[in-house]
């Protein structure tokens, strides 16, 4: 069960499960801890897993000041604050991995590694143009339903729209009843396409993993190998056959992927501290 938890000045939607070694789960844009599912029940018994509705998403309020990347940030310090976790492995996909950069430059000691799926630096042409197609396409769209099968036109590979793999996830986000208002959705849309985290990068000190899909067309592998380049040590891999949110449509693969990544770290940490 989830809990509102008092974060700073807002109280924040969290979900926390498992037991073992502290993983924060931050989403993308609009997203909320339902995004999880696969890994809340698929690592909890590895883990003490926690993820939270970001600001202006799902169960969390959006309050009337200035939304930016870095407030973001700060919620998810906070969070984690609130839940007396010292430091946690970190995963944020999409927008929630920009968020994810953001702490660890912003409070690298609450950050003891990062997990970026779907990331950038700075948007480029291409995909700050389909960021504002999107944020045109939340208005435009004659309803609900047909702004979201058309935008997971792009974030769900063609396999999963062919064997009603995305029709499932429409009916459920149709049916969740704390939906995000479209402004909500455009001004976290501003924030993304605004932020820029390319010269800062190479400060991040975490144990870095970078993941890509090789199908996605939005946050495209070179915009990852990019950042992964920029991130000291940084590890980089493709799915080739995946999207946008490989973690979604085969998560026993992307679970084994982070998990072995976490051992990985848990180890070094151990060996440093022995």
């Amino acid at each position: 069960m989830g809990q509102h938890v008092h974060a700073g000045a807002l109280d924040i939607w969290t979900e926390q499960v498992g037991d073992g070694p502290d993983v924060l789960l931050i989403g993308g844009l609009g997203d909320t801890v339902e995004s999880w599912q696969f890994q809340l029940e698929g690592l909890a018994d590895r883990y003490r897993l926690t993820a939270f509705d970001n600001r202006g998403a799902g169960r969390t309020t959006l309050p009337d000041d200035a939304l930016t990347v870095e407030a973001m940030a700060d919620d998810a310090a906070e969070v984690l604050l609130a839940l007396g976790i010292g430091s946690a492995h970190v995963a944020g996909f999409s927008g929630g991995s920009i968020i994810a950069q953001e702490l660890a430059l912003r409070h690298p000691e609450v950050v003891r590694s990062l997990v970026l799926q779907s990331t950038w630096s700075a948007m480029d042409p291409y995909l700050r143009a389909w960021g504002e197609f999107v944020r045109w396409l939340v208005g435009a769209a004659p309803g609900e339903r047909e702004f979201l099968e058309w935008f997971f036109l792009f974030i769900y590979t063609p396999r999963a729209h062919n064997d009603g793999t995305v029709a499932g996830i429409v009916d459920e986000a149709l049916a969740f009843p704390h939906k995000q208002p479209p402004e909500n959705v455009q001004r976290h849309l501003d924030a993304f396409i605004g932020h820029d985290t390319t010269g800062r990068l190479p400060r991040v000190t975490a144990p870095t993993y970078v993941l890509a899909g090789g199908l996605d067309t939005t946050a495209r592998p070179e915009l990852g190998r990019a950042v992964a380049d920029l991130i000291p040590g940084a590890r980089f891999q493709v799915l080739e056959e995946e999207s946008h949110q490989p973690f979604q449509e085969v998560p026993e693969q992307w679970n084994g992927l982070v998990d072995s990544f976490w051992q990985g770290v848990e180890s070094q940490d151990s060996r440093s501290s022995g």
